[in-house]
């Protein structure tokens, strides 16, 4: 049987830390975005922590520029 994809936390978090910074964006910035009382859910996707919900994704890739394929990273 074929293996289910699954993604890669980690690296996902790692990868919406450096997307977040190539557009020159700060955590407070996102945090305005989403409207959240405090970073902690920003810094917990970024560490690998937690993965935003699939409504959270679809802004976090309109405010990105990218696609949310390109935000998640599957795991090998």
């Amino acid at each position: 049987m074929n293996r289910l994809p699954a993604v890669d936390m980690t690296a996902t978090g790692a990868n919406i830390l450096q997307l977040r910074r190539r557009r020159d964006l700060t955590v407070r910035d996102l945090q305005a975005v989403f409207g959240f009382s405090t970073p902690q859910a920003i810094y917990n996707w970024q560490r690998g922590r937690d993965l935003p919900s699939v409504d959270n994704l679809v802004v976090l890739s309109a405010v990105l520029g990218v696609t949310m394929d390109e935000i998640v990273i599957r795991s090998k």
